[in-house]
């Protein structure tokens, strides 16, 4: 017994059904296949919600409250809205220590990546034991304490019988017999700057430096044969390459120097701490611990979060504008 055909319109609309079932099948397993990577890290923003999302909660519910040593006790602070923010924006202080550390971060961190930079292009030309021993003194540097190196530059500093006044007087560099470099507020966070800048080395010249080893040596080569100098196979070359990794350092620099606090504060001395010579950090623990106006203290820190973002957003967008394209 033969079977009739389909109508034509019956055979159509199941090649229709076939087609939309593969279609949907196609897709879900696009979709599934897109959604790995954001399952892999969902674990780990778990995490670090969890670990940071209670503190910023608690941070954020304290900046609208009036918050001393008696709330402390009770536990319990008295709702004072806007207050907090309203005194912090129109304290002149806060204006002058926001722009004082911003060129504070821009100096520290300029410094930081040029000079970290030249010494790994330094590292490049170095023999092996040099290389190696240059090396193993920045690796110490970067393990030294922050209170031990401190205490260090504070005596090779001091004015009675630093080793950087005798040095620069046997140099014949000047007169430094007895300099107090903390008499002004600009040499004490010169000061300050050298300090962090030679803890920052480090870290930027490791990282760059094995950057360096991606760099394709027939790419060089070919600029140098080219006529290219040096100047010019670094500007043309190199640091197209190294852009990614100057630019995560440069985020990673503005972050950490903008929040400095542990060398300004115990190299300058509570003593010597005034509004003059204040940072951020430093301006942050004079109003919120030290006076224990704990309220006020949290609207600082999320004033300043809001700035480090500001100031870091350039960079960001560099990164991520770079990820796309690669």
């Amino acid at each position: 017994m033969s079977s009739s055909p389909l109508p034509d319109g019956m055979a159509i609309a199941a090649e229709t059904s076939t087609l939309s079932r593969q279609r949907r099948r196609l897709t879900w397993g696009r979709v599934a296949r897109g959604s790995v990577p954001y399952l892999l890290i969902l674990p780990v923003l778990g995490f670090i919600g969890a670990v940071l999302g209670y503190p910023l909660y608690s941070l954020v519910r304290l900046s609208f409250q009036h918050y001393g040593l008696f709330e402390l006790i009770r536990h319990a602070g008295q709702s004072v809205g806007l207050d907090n923010y309203s005194s912090v924006l129109h304290d002149q202080v806060f204006w002058h220590t926001l722009l004082r550390t911003v060129v504070f971060t821009v100096a520290n961190v300029g410094l930081t990546m040029v000079i970290g930079t030249l010494l790994a292009l330094l590292l490049r030309r170095l023999s092996g034991w040099v290389r190696v021993l240059l090396t193993a003194g920045l690796v110490l540097v970067w393990a030294m304490p922050v209170v031990v190196a401190v205490q260090v530059w504070y005596w090779m500093t001091n004015f009675q019988n630093g080793v950087v006044n005798y040095v620069l007087t046997q140099l014949h560099l000047g007169d430094f017999f007895h300099h107090d470099w903390y008499a002004t507020t600009f040499s004490q966070l010169g000061i300050v700057t050298a300090l962090i800048v030679w803890g920052a080395l480090p870290f930027v010249t490791v990282t760059v430096y094995a950057s360096l080893t991606q760099v394709p040596r027939d790419l060089v080569e070919a600029a140098e044969i080219d006529g290219a100098g040096a100047f010019g196979v670094f500007r043309d070359i190199t640091f197209p390459i190294l852009t990614p990794v100057l630019l995560i350092l440069t985020s990673l620099s503005i972050i950490w120097d903008f929040g400095v606090f542990a060398q300004a504060y115990l190299l300058i001395g509570q003593a010597h701490i005034h509004p003059g010579n204040y940072l951020m950090s430093i301006y942050l623990f004079e109003e919120g611990y030290f006076k224990s106006d704990f309220g006020r203290g949290a609207a600082i820190s999320l004033l300043m979060l809001v700035i480090v973002a500001v100031l870091s957003v350039f960079y960001v967008r560099k990164m991520v504008k770079m990820g796309n394209v690669t």
